[in-house]
């Protein structure tokens, strides 16, 4: 496999992925203008159950089959690859089964363990939960698809069905939305449950595009086949046991953010002393409305520097570790130019941005404001955590990553009540940095020991850009002079301030980072990175 099909491939994915995930953030500005508090309530409850059940039942198995068949055919034995497919597509049906009726027989348990007191809202939590779980049966064998056409370096199927998948389930979701608020005058429970459902309708969409591309090449893929040079005779169980190895660290990944909503979800209504009215306006914030927000610098820092990752795997396995370490330096410089001042930006521009985009009625505003406020700066460690764990994929340390996610977790459970108690809707967010930020530890560590990578190179920069968003910073204090205030008096008026303070705030950083000469260096590593691909 060349160097330039494998960086087209991640460069298609790594595009894919962003459009999904970004289309994934936003709708629920939409969806919550329509459903308000009650419908993001009920889907983010169902959902966080649903995404942890969906990354075990499919056991990070993609992922694990494309690294697995990639290895395989690259030694000439196509074989092997299509006995795991065909074998694959078996056992992720069972598992589709299987966790399907977990999540839908386990739904009342499941909620029983949130302690919420309104027994119409433990009623509504289930339902949507088991209306969620329907796209369990059909989201892992879509799944296993995508993997086996990576392994063949085929990326187009993944990524055309990845953006089909989820433009399938946004707009079910806005379109079943306001059709049931504004056309049929129904309730925001009814939205949340079409909401849920999405879900399958989306899967669906996405299998279908599997499966139009498999009808398609499977003629060229048999040819392949025949064309084999060697065949290794693997038994199933050597087979699976090799696959376990590459899958678990993927799980470890996917589902660490949903881990520490699912911890906050369960801990909310037992450890934070507000009423229960409060505490469920506090909790949509934190895993969803506010959350999603967040999620914006990380998913575009992340798809940049993360399609580094080839390279990394490229230069790792030749030896060539000081290539590594600057592809290493690439990549942390990349993720820290976009996240830390779009973070602290959008921080210091909290209440605002709520006002604008949620809610602006004062008592809504202050609770979500202020969990904006303190949950924005969380991006970094989401984005370092989510960088350095690609890392360690690139130079085959992955195993790293699940050790650090379970001391990550661990800590992140005991401080929970402790910080709820002492620190109110902002402890959780608090308990999370700490949490992230052991985990980051220790895969900076791992990533020392490695490759011998000299985190001096990245600190120096990251002192200039830490400068530079202290100076954006006060620009948007500025604007905060002329207009009264951080806190909207209206929509219009937080409207004027985002936009101001977002160009000011970035003109100015980027003037600073063009003359001190960043600019230039993390551009010049963009087209380094393209020049490769050519």
């Amino acid at each position: 496999m060349s160097a330039s099909t494998m960086v087209r491939g991640a460069v298609i994915l790594t595009v894919a992925s962003f459009v999904s995930r970004l289309l994934g953030i936003l709708f629920v500005i939409p969806y919550n203008a329509m459903t308000g508090t009650e419908g993001s309530f009920l889907y983010q409850y169902a959902y966080t159950p649903y995404g942890i059940m969906l990354s075990v039942s499919t056991m990070g198995l993609p992922l694990a089959v494309s690294k697995f068949v990639s290895k395989y055919n690259s030694l000439g034995d196509y074989e092997s690859g299509k006995r795991l497919f065909k074998s694959g597509i078996v056992l992720m049906s069972v598992t589709g089964i299987v966790g399907f009726l977990i999540l839908f027989l386990g739904a009342p348990y499941i909620v029983a363990s949130y302690g919420i007191p309104d027994k119409s809202d433990i009623a509504n939590v289930i339902m949507v939960t088991r209306v969620v779980s329907i796209a369990i049966l059909v989201v892992p064998v879509m799944s296993l698809m995508r993997g086996y056409f990576q392994g063949f370096q085929s990326m187009g199927p993944t990524a055309v069905s990845q953006v089909v998948e989820q433009i399938v389930r946004v707009a079910f979701i806005l379109i079943g939305a306001f059709l049931v608020m504004n056309v049929l005058k129904g309730t925001a429970v009814t939205a949340a449950a079409l909401a849920t459902f999405a879900a399958f309708v989306g899967a669906v969409g996405g299998l279908y595009v599997m499966l139009h591309y498999w009808v398609r090449r499977r003629k060229y893929l048999d040819n392949m086949q025949q064309q084999r040079v060697h065949r290794y005779r693997i038994s199933y169980l050597s087979m699976y046991k090799e696959l376990v190895t590459y899958a678990v660290p993927f799980v470890a990944v996917g589902i660490s953010m949903q881990l520490y909503q699912l911890i906050d979800q369960a801990m909310a209504y037992h450890y934070l002393e507000y009423s229960g009215k409060v505490t469920k306006k506090i909790i949509t914030d934190l895993t969803m409305n506010d959350q999603k927000m967040v999620m914006i610098p990380v998913t575009l820092a992340t798809s940049l520097a993360v399609s580094a990752v080839p390279a990394i795997i490229k230069s790792y396995s030749t030896g060539k570790i000081t290539d590594v370490n600057h592809k290493i330096t690439q990549a942390f410089e990349l993720v820290l130019f976009l996240t830390v001042p779009a973070s602290i930006g959008l921080s210091i521009l909290g209440y605002m941005v709520h006002g604008l985009l949620f809610e602006i009625k004062p008592e809504d505003l202050l609770i979500g404001g202020r969990v904006l406020q303190w949950y924005a700066p969380t991006a970094i460690f989401f984005a370092l955590f989510q960088v350095t764990a690609s890392i360690l994929q690139g130079i085959n340390h992955q195993r790293v990553t699940l050790i650090s996610l379970l001391a990550g977790v661990i800590v992140k459970i005991l401080l929970n009540p402790v910080f709820m108690k002492f620190f109110g809707m902002v402890g959780p967010v608090i308990a999370t940095n700490v949490g992230y930020t052991l985990c980051i530890l220790i895969n900076l560590i791992a990533i020392k020991k490695a490759t011998d990578y000299h985190y001096s190179q990245i600190a120096r920069q990251t002192v200039h850009i830490v400068g530079y968003t202290i100076i954006m910073c006060l620009v948007i204090q500025l604007v905060f002079l002329l207009f009264g205030g951080n806190v909207p008096n209206g929509r219009g008026v937080a409207f004027i301030v985002v936009i101001l303070s977002v160009l000011l705030g970035a003109a100015v950083y980027l003037i600073l980072a063009r003359w001190t000469g960043l600019l230039r260096r993390i551009t010049g590593g963009l087209r380094g990175r393209r020049d490769n691909r050519l």
